[in-house]
């Protein structure tokens, strides 16, 4: 299979690099503005499989050009381009996934293509990263082992392996999307009914090993399209991880207006945003740099099975690769989007249209794969749980 990556960004680099190892994929284009940072990964990486090729996502000719050289493209470029990439993939009849993007509907946008995509006879699935992404296949594998789902709780967190004070973080991904799912509202199930709680709430105490006791609180965008696929369960929640007292911390910032998205100031007759003053002061400070990332999650799902309560849980904790600097958010995400890509293109995935990942991809060879990769996801079984 051929497999157009579109953004040499870390997420499209770390995917090409696991696209170059399989004996499946015969040519990779790494597709960027920057053909500079392209061409100096691809130098590094030593591969005769991988090209570099030019690309203005704003320039459709040109899109629509490097997108058709491939089986299946692979989208790592920004969300805002998410509705055009997939348009343009049902136009010209090839395969696509992205990273997904929760803000102003574009994963939405993209599910709207299904009957298009459908009668084109491609494949497309969104929101193919961590979370979402990771979550909502094991979410989806877990429900598929029981008859009925009463219940699914996501904790997934990137942190420092060593915090430093003051919010004992670091950035992993656009400080901009933090923001956004600290100041956005959550949306959960409970008591089968859909609610908006506030990010940054009901904050709790969760323990993963060799990291202590951390906390979890809800943010937004976690769920996205779980809320859809499992309507009628009684109780769905997504809640971020980190370090003791972080969430209060930034709650702080959120009452004082310091992170809104549309609050501005004056300051000596210049109008500015007052998030883009608090982005420029933290970003320094937050980043992650040559320090060792984590991530953690944990996936609950609980509901009956041959009239018993049961819940399987699935944990994931993965560190960065000091060796070749690739993070661990990056590790997962990277590599999630890349497996399920090449899924579609050996024809494991088959079923045409647009589908969301915890309905289509199998779960037990997504864990194999991701394995193989050295992310290692556990499995744990609990028999006569209680489903609170």
């Amino acid at each position: 299979m051929k497999v157009t990556v579109l953004g040499a960004g870390l997420m499209g680099k770390e995917a090409a690099r696991d696209l170059v190892k399989s004996e499946k994929v015969e040519k990779v284009f790494l597709c960027d503005m920057n053909t500079g940072q392209a061409n100096a990964f691809v130098d590094r990486l030593g591969s005769d499989k991988i090209e570099v090729l030019k690309l203005d996502a704003n320039d459709d000719a040109q899109l629509k050009e490097v997108m058709g050289k491939g089986d299946v493209v692979i989208n790592a470029l920004f969300y805002t381009f998410n509705e055009k990439v997939a348009r343009t993939a049902v136009e010209i009849g090839v395969h696509s996934v992205d990273l997904g993007g929760h803000i102003g509907g574009a994963t939405d946008a993209v599910l709207g293509l299904h009957d298009e995509a459908v009668a084109k006879g491609v494949t497309l699935i969104p929101d193919l990263g961590v979370a979402p992404g990771m979550i909502n296949i094991l979410s989806g594998y877990g429900a598929s082992k029981l008859d009925e789902v009463k219940a699914i709780r996501l904790y997934v967190g990137g942190i420092p392996v060593k915090p430093e004070p003051p919010f004992n973080y670091n950035i992993v991904f656009s400080l901009e999307g933090v923001f956004d799912h600290y100041t956005d509202p959550s949306h959960v199930l409970r008591n089968g009914k859909l609610e908006e709680v506030e990010s940054l709430s009901e904050i709790e105490a969760i323990d993963f090993d060799g990291f202590g006791e951390l906390e979890a609180f809800h943010t937004s965008g976690g769920t996205s399209t779980l809320t859809k696929t499992f309507p009628n369960i009684e109780t769905l929640e997504y809640k971020t991880v980190r370090y003791q007292g972080h969430a209060e911390k930034f709650q702080l910032l959120v009452d004082l207006g310091l992170l809104q998205r549309d609050n501005k100031v004056t300051v000596n007759g210049t109008e500015v945003r007052v998030r883009d003053v608090m982005k420029e002061v933290l970003t320094p400070q937050l980043l992650l740099g040559d320090k060792q990332d984590a991530v953690v999650l944990r996936v609950i799902v609980s509901g009956l099975k041959a009239g018993k309560e049961e819940t399987y849980e699935y944990d994931l904790i993965t560190l960065k690769d000091m060796d070749t600097n690739v993070t661990a958010m990056a590790r997962a995400t990277a590599n999630t989007i890349s497996v399920v890509a090449q899924m579609i293109g050996n024809g494991v995935i088959q079923k045409r249209g647009v589908h969301v990942p915890e309905t289509i991809v199998p779960g037990d060879l997504y864990i194999k794969e991701m394995a193989a990769r050295g992310v290692e996801i556990k499995e744990k079984i609990i028999e006569d749980s209680v489903m609170a």
